[in-house]
């Protein structure tokens, strides 16, 4: 039988794993040269920011709730405006292994547990445990969804490429 701690866990992961499901949806089919051109002024890419979005489940999910992380097989070098010299094969399995990881972290332990490290900022305040770090993901996750997808709009004009 499962508890209400159970049901509430089962429901933010479901949110959580479909706005993963989206960033990898929208970016489904573009080639490297897409993939790797900044649309707005800022000069992110969608590959980049898909490299972001592991990093971010890499620090939310190891470094603070657990207080480690596996160490990066690159130098640590989350480049800014979100770019990123690796390919899309190495990034999309770095994102793959990212959220594989912050799953296990879901599965093993309480929504209530303590995070060990704090975030710097105001941010740190606020997410405090486990429950706190997954409705911050289930958010990073789905505004960059929203960035992916106006940037595959402007790249070749495709819209609504989240899961069916």
């Amino acid at each position: 039988m499962h508890g209400v701690g159970d049901e509430e866990k089962s429901a933010l992961s479901m949110f959580l794993k479909a706005q993963r499901v989206s960033v990898l949806a929208i970016i489904d089919g573009l080639d490297v040269t897409a993939l790797t051109t900044a649309v707005l002024p800022s000069g992110w890419t969608p590959l980049g920011l898909v490299e972001h979005l592991g990093y971010a489940e890499r620090h939310w999910f190891q470094e603070i709730m657990l207080g480690s992380a596996v160490p990066l097989v690159w130098p640590d070098d989350d480049h800014a405006p979100l770019t990123t010299p690796r390919p899309p094969s190495v990034v999309l399995e770095f994102y793959r292994a990212q959220c594989e990881r912050s799953d296990a972290v879901l599965a093993a332990t309480s929504l209530s547990a303590p995070v060990r490290e704090r975030h710097p900022g105001p941010l740190g305040e606020e997410v405090t445990d486990l429950r706190r770090v997954v409705l911050h993901m289930i958010e990073e996750t789905a505004r960059h969804a929203g960035h992916l997808d106006a940037a595959r709009e402007l790249l070749d004009g495709r819209t609504g490429l989240g899961p069916r």
